[in-house]
């Protein structure tokens, strides 16, 4: 292991570290003012955002709608993986914050209809990703990987130790598990979906609101996407370089 994997492990160990820390009390606030604005939003709203996420969670792992349109060849050595995937995040990042500014100039409407939109985006930028670090995305098992790196960006403290734990012993955790699988019944999409909708961050709700909701949509969806990309750059290294150690 050279310098750089050197120091990109102890990285990723401290970002495995951080997902396990207990919620702050600045958190536990904002979970409970964003708690009283999901229970204001109306029910079409939240059966949209399940119907979305229930749709993409089959898609990500039995599907290839997610699939870049162009094939992204792996990088070498996990420094031009990092150097790759830099460049790969401001490009979501301004295709996110535009439709972010669409759909959130026109309320309640338009912003429900902004989730399923987004979640694309995500997971088009996660599987883009995956194949930088050389991860075969017709594998099942890592799509499953996939899957547990946006729960480590997008998800309760419960949820993120839950998940650290499972990234830290991931092949005694897939060595049982079929390279391919035909219908998508491995995942709980219900508990994903809810964890995904009560733990986004509070300005994405603020999107909802008329008036100033274009602004606010193209800053979330921007940072949103750093944030899955912050994910995606320490869990896929991780990969990385337990895989090289075995």
């Amino acid at each position: 292991m050279n310098d750089y994997e050197q120091k990109a492990l102890e990285e990723a160990r401290v970002w495995l570290r951080q997902l396990k820390k207990p919620q702050s009390m600045t958190r536990s606030a904002a979970a409970r003012v964003q708690g009283r604005i999901n229970h204001l939003m109306p029910g079409a709203f939240h059966r949209s955002m399940g119907k979305a996420v229930q749709q993409m969670t089959g898609g990500v792992l039995t599907g290839s709608d997610y699939l870049p349109n162009k094939k992204l060849s792996p990088a070498e050595t996990l420094e031009e993986a990092d150097q790759k995937l830099e460049e790969l995040i401001p490009f979501y990042q301004r295709g996110a914050a535009v439709e972010g500014a669409g759909t959130g100039a026109g309320g309640i409407l338009l912003g429900a209809a902004d989730f399923p939109l987004l979640l694309g985006f995500k997971m088009r930028f996660l599987f883009s990703a995956a194949m930088i670090y050389g991860l075969d995305v017709h594998d099942f098992r890592n799509r499953l990987y996939l899957l547990h790196i946006f729960q480590a960006a997008f998800s309760s403290p419960e949820k993120r130790k839950e998940t650290a734990d499972r990234l830290e012993t991931w092949d005694d955790y897939i060595k049982e598990k079929p390279r391919k699988l035909e219908i998508a019944e491995e995942w709980d999409w219900t508990a994903f979906q809810q964890e995904y909708r009560d733990h986004i961050d509070l300005v994405k709700m603020l999107q909802l609101m008329p008036g100033f909701g274009a602004v606010i949509g193209a800053a979330a969806n921007h940072h949103l996407l750093a944030q899955l990309g912050e994910a995606a750059k320490q869990g896929y290294r991780w990969k990385w370089l337990m895989e090289k150690e075995m």
